[in-house]
């Protein structure tokens, strides 16, 4: 591929991805007033980030079982409600031990 052809792609890449971004706020004026949407919109970025961490959490270390302690870890943490930076390095720690332990 030559730098022309490369450029071209870029190009439309960007533009392709700038369109499916600015369009909807450029054709939305007004503040969405429907709950229903609202809702949807509002849990939208944390639906994306558990589609994106949840199965890399799984799969990260080298025993599904080391992962599986390590997610019960940090369930158990948050719902006992401490932050996501104690809950984080716990399950990180239970996540070491069990695979130090399991092998």
């Amino acid at each position: 591929m030559d730098t022309l052809q490369f450029i071209i792609y870029l190009a439309i890449m960007a533009g392709s991805t700038y369109l499916i971004r600015a369009l909807p706020f450029a054709m939305v004026r007004e503040k969405t007033k429907n709950r229903t949407v609202r809702s949807f919109l509002t849990y939208i970025p944390y639906a994306v980030l558990a589609a994106m961490t949840i199965p890399a959490v799984f799969y990260a270390p080298s025993n599904m079982a080391a992962a599986a302690l390590g997610v019960a870890a940090a369930v158990i943490m948050s719902l006992a409600g401490r932050g996501l930076l104690l809950t984080s390095v716990v399950s990180c720690i239970v996540v070491l031990a069990a695979e130090l332990v399991i092998g």
